[in-house]
């Protein structure tokens, strides 16, 4: 792509890190949170405190080797080809992992205004009809999905602010306080109910790495940006997840909390009656679309980057990009998976195949994020970087976290992960036979 094609600047930047963070998990989390209690506010600041360190990592990570596969990238010039190969494989997987919780969580706010959608199968094809019209919409190039994430990003700020302002004056402390750990089968611990509640949490931040993506298609003189749009974005976020989970919880009774599946427009019926219930649910359904878009997005460039090194199963038919500049072969083929998975996991209760998603993803996602985390380090040494002690630090506590949140997913999936690391093994043998010839 010539230079003069490049067309994402800061403000496309920041949208997508804003869009794609601010997708299903302020929207539904709520829900998956009531059933461990309010000691999940606890989580939320270990987590918030752990994907700002994150984020401060990648960013610098962006300014240093600003290419295009973001994580991936990182991870090949700091491990070699082999890490690079693991990594775009177990990030491939949670990005298509986390469009199908994504797509679940937009059908739980239209079943609002369409109740026949708790019909598991419908539900399932409302799901995947709204996979198809983005992906369809990203075949068309970078710049048009760009132009649909920043008008998604503005118009889904709209009902998290109606809550969060006018939320406060129907607040009931004692929900909060009489709830603390509702945890069941098995009941866990305060401690263990923490830590899962960080896995639940942390999903509502992946994303945070978004800008750092599609970077070979920002302008050279606006590379910088990537960095800045990454920290401001996971710093408004940040605000915003806590203050919105928080007020909720007070106006929402727990046991009603639990089932619902569109908590804000439950809280904004609260505030404004059934039109303002409408209003905000229509702005959920927005906001799961617009991260759906952003995610379709780089489900291409994540396969794209890797296929271009030849580090990818089938490089050469994913490499190929169509007249709009758009890695179209990667993205349908990704969203073909999307549509099988969203079948695999279909269940009569919403939030708990939301749950099951999400947990799948973020545990794909931890393992990329804490190789990024190692690879600063070694990327550091072998370009002889000057680290200065606050970098050291947070990249310290960035790597501390990550390997914190990879245990408290269960050892159920730390399983499942390990299981693909091994076939990883194997595929790079193929990988490389063909890369050979």
């Amino acid at each position: 792509m010539t230079q003069k094609n490049k067309e994402i600047g800061f403000w496309i930047l920041l949208a997508l890190v804003l869009g794609n963070i601010i997708g299903s998990g302020i929207f539904l989390l709520p829900s998956s949170l009531a059933k461990i209690g309010s000691i999940s506010l606890v989580s939320w600041g270990f987590t918030c405190f752990g994907t700002i360190c994150l984020a401060l990592t990648l960013g610098k990570l962006s300014s240093i080797l600003p290419k295009t596969g973001g994580m991936y990238a990182y991870n090949k010039e700091g491990f070699g080809d082999f890490i690079a190969f693991q990594c775009s494989l177990c990030y491939w997987i949670y990005v298509w992992a986390g469009n199908a919780a994504i797509s679940i969580a937009g059908v739980g706010y239209l079943q609002y205004f369409f109740p026949g959608l708790t019909d598991p199968v419908f539900s399932a094809g409302m799901a995947i009809l709204i996979i198809w019209i983005f992906t369809f919409i990203n075949v068309g190039g970078v710049k048009e999905a760009g132009v649909v994430q920043v008008v998604t990003t503005v118009l889904k700020l709209i009902p998290i602010a109606i809550v969060v302002i006018f939320g406060w004056w129907y607040f009931d402390g004692s929900n909060i306080v009489n709830n603390v750990n509702l945890s069941q089968n098995p009941h866990r611990s305060d401690l263990s109910a923490i830590s899962y509640a960080a896995m639940l949490t942390l999903w509502a931040f992946v994303g945070m790495e978004s800008a750092t993506i599609p970077a070979g298609e920002v302008k050279k003189e606006k590379k910088h940006m990537i960095a800045r749009a990454t920290i401001i974005g996971t710093l408004l976020v940040s605000v915003i997840y806590i203050a919105t989970s928080t007020v909720i919880m007070g106006m929402i009774p727990m046991e009603q909390l639990q089932s619902s599946t569109a908590p804000f427009a439950k809280a904004a019926a609260i505030i404004l009656g059934p039109i303002g219930a409408s209003v905000v649910a229509i702005g959920a359904v927005i906001s799961c679309l617009g991260a759906v878009n952003g995610w379709i997005l780089l489900q291409g460039q994540i396969i794209f980057a890797a296929a271009e090194d030849g580090l990818f199963v089938g490089s050469n038919y994913f490499k190929v990009r169509n007249k709009s500049g758009s890695p179209a072969r990667a993205i349908i083929f990704t969203s073909c998976l999307i549509t099988g998975f969203l079948f695999l996991t279909m269940s009569k209760n919403l939030v708990n195949q939301f749950n099951l998603i999400i947990t799948i993803a973020t545990s794909f996602a931890l393992i990329v994020y804490f190789f990024s985390c190692c690879s600063y380090f070694v990327i550091s040494i072998k370009r002889s970087l000057k680290i200065s002690i606050f970098e050291y630090i947070f990249t310290l506590l960035a790597l501390a976290y990550t390997f914190w949140a990879v245990f408290s997913v269960g050892f159920k999936f730390i399983f499942y992960e390990m299981m693909i690391i091994f076939i990883t093994f194997i595929l790079y043998i193929f990988v490389n036979k063909i890369r050979a010839k």
